[in-house]
């Protein structure tokens, strides 16, 4: 897999433990020292950022992260080589318990650096192109029903059953 695919993978891979809310895989998408700013909220390392996210994502709180059209511009092809990421978002944030839901799409702009494991995130963070929000109590008929994803355990695609 060349560099490029393998960084796809890897920002595939931290939209998708966001949902889930797979903290321990999350957490290995970025290096120690990483650092993350979305609009207003700026982190200045990974255990900061993942401590974050699970307290405020976990949950009760259902994420759909999708990104679309990503450029991506890699600087050398061996451990401690650097890449750039730009990415567009879409996403949709429903919280049953508190009638909430928030839509948005926004543009991340991610360093890269390839470790001895594998690129890893050096820098996430987004800039949004909109924001909505509304309260479902104003549609009578919105309904939320939980999927069963979230009961998965980390076995992952193909397990028995």
């Amino acid at each position: 897999m060349d560099a490029v695919e393998e960084i796809k993978q890897l920002k595939y891979r931290y939209v998708r433990c966001l949902d889930l809310k797979q903290w321990d895989e999350y957490a290995e998408c970025f290096i120690p020292e990483a650092t993350g700013s979305y609009e207003s909220l700026v982190f200045a390392d990974r255990d900061t950022l993942v401590a974050y996210m699970q307290k405020n994502m976990g949950p009760g709180l259902i994420s759909m992260h999708h990104l679309h059209h990503p450029e991506i511009t890699v600087d050398g092809d061996g451990v401690g080589s650097w890449a750039t990421g730009r990415w567009y978002l879409e996403d949709k944030v429903l919280v049953p318990d508190f009638s909430f839901v928030l839509e948005g799409a926004a543009f991340y702009e991610d360093r890269y650096l390839r470790t001895a494991e594998g690129w890893r995130i050096a820098h996430t963070g987004y800039r949004r192109t909109y924001q909505a929000t509304w309260s479902t109590d104003d549609v009578a008929s919105f309904k939320v029903e939980r999927g069963t994803a979230y009961d998965q355990d980390d076995a992952g695609v193909g397990g028995s059953g």
